[in-house]
């Protein structure tokens, strides 16, 4: 499954950045959720870790959502998330630890912005 965005606790944002409306929500909830049911399998999320608005190389796994957004998929629905850097198996982990391994997958360019920003984070 595809997303837009993830920020460092594992929500996902599917359809929307800020206010602007891109899809919609289709089947992501229903397929993130029944996979997590299961104990023998777990949802994929796929992402390339950037994309080039304006001329400009931008992070698709942030730190903070921009306003407005919507979470299509909350935290605690979120299993395994995947760019071209690796997966983050974020089932079962804490806040930090989550962040952790976001940012172990997020493009280096953006790897000391998110630390800064999972500073803000508690647990």
């Amino acid at each position: 499954m595809a997303t837009l965005e993830v920020d460092l606790q594992g929500q996902i944002i599917a359809d929307t950045i800020g206010a602007r409306e891109y899809s919609g929500v289709g089947g992501h909830t229903d397929f993130v959720e029944g996979t997590s049911l299961s104990l023998e399998h777990t949802s994929l999320i796929c992402l390339q870790s950037t994309a080039v608005v304006n001329g400009q190389l931008k992070t698709r796994i942030i730190g903070d959502m921009a306003p407005h957004s919507v979470v299509t998929t909350p935290r605690h629905l979120t299993g395994v998330i995947v760019t071209e850097y690796g997966y983050a198996d974020l089932r079962g982990l804490t806040v930090k630890e989550r962040a952790r391994a976001m940012i172990s997958i997020a493009h280096p360019q953006f790897r000391d912005e998110l630390s800064a920003a999972a500073e803000l984070l508690g647990r």
